[in-house]
């Protein structure tokens, strides 16, 4: 996958609603495989499309990438020996010494991409259509929803769910976007009206933890206000958790398992390395290069392995 590939699949991912981070070359120290300019997108499952560098650098942005996608920070990497660039490594960039047998060295910049805020709107009343417009006046990608219509897959646990029904078929409306179990649920109503919505869904037997979700009223509480100051309401609400960092709807990135090669010291995943049996221990390799040279003399590097 190159060139207009990459975007292309960017593209998709951005559709679905999908974060991945970018990663891009930026500089190259030959006589490394990779040249500036070339790309490769890294999804937080720690799926690879693209082009970015051999069997020495792949490993490292696919790690580093997943970071990247977790904490929501880009990230410049320098993957090379530290004498390569001497002193004058600045700040803020990160140094991952490999040691492959190419003596190549690349400079990455690894940015993450959110997606845009996704808001479920269900009903058709004027103060939704309100909402629906002011959502879609900030960026956001917005879906508004008979309730006869809406179902559990048309949101995910990033996205908001404003339930404004307003009394047709409230209850079984809200037991489909609760099924959805997404990173806000509103219902849109008086505080008695959601009381009594939520005492009938506890005794359909859904479990008080998802209906402690519900937020009842939606939005912000400035008193007495007309319908499409319930909009803005709403809307503050949302503008404000997600500020806030309550409705990340952040995925938690587990780290894959590592190793380090015990002959040039590179940290290796080990789902990416079919590991050799040494004395009743498992050694992870890098490259089949490394793997030769410890098939050739283990005990030296293991010596190495122990001294360090």
């Amino acid at each position: 996958m190159e060139g207009m590939d990459v975007l292309a699949e960017m593209g998709e991912l951005t559709r679905r609603g999908q974060a991945f981070a970018l990663a891009t070359v930026v500089w190259r120290q030959s006589p490394s495989s990779s040249q500036p300019g070339a790309r490769a997108i890294i999804t937080a499952d720690g799926e690879l499309h693209g082009w970015i560098g051999g069997a020495c650098a792949e490993p490292v942005v696919i790690r580093e990438a997943q970071r990247v996608i977790a904490e929501g920070t880009a990230r410049l990497l320098l993957l090379g020996t530290p004498d390569q660039f001497g002193g004058g490594v600045p700040d803020g960039m990160t140094v991952i010494p490999i040691s492959c047998q190419s003596e190549g060295a690349l400079e990455i910049y690894i940015e993450p991409v959110v997606p845009v805020p996704h808001l479920v709107i269900i009903g058709g009343s004027p103060m939704a259509r309100t909402l629906a417009s002011l959502a879609g006046a900030l960026g956001w990608r917005t879906d508004l929803v008979d309730g006869p219509d809406f179902t559990p897959d048309r949101a995910d646990e990033r996205s908001m769910i404003v339930v404004a029904t307003q009394g047709h078929d409230d209850e079984d409306v809200l037991i489909r976007a609760v099924a959805a179990r997404p990173a806000y649920l509103g219902l849109v109503g008086s505080r008695r009206r959601g009381a009594i919505v939520l005492g009938y869904l506890a005794e359909r037997g859904v479990p008080k933890e998802d209906l402690d979700r519900v937020r009842v009223p939606a939005g912000l509480d400035l008193g007495k206000t007309t319908h499409q100051e319930i909009a803005v309401a709403i809307l503050a609400e949302l503008v404000q958790l997600r500020a806030s960092g309550a409705l990340s709807g952040r995925r938690t990135v587990t780290a894959p398992a590592e190793a380090i090669d015990p002959v040039c010291g590179m940290t290796v995943a080990t789902a990416s390395s079919r590991p050799l049996r040494h004395d009743g221990a498992d050694y992870y390799f890098c490259c089949a290069g490394c793997r030769q040279a410890f098939e050739q003399d283990p005990d030296a590097y293991i010596k190495k392995e122990t001294r360090c």
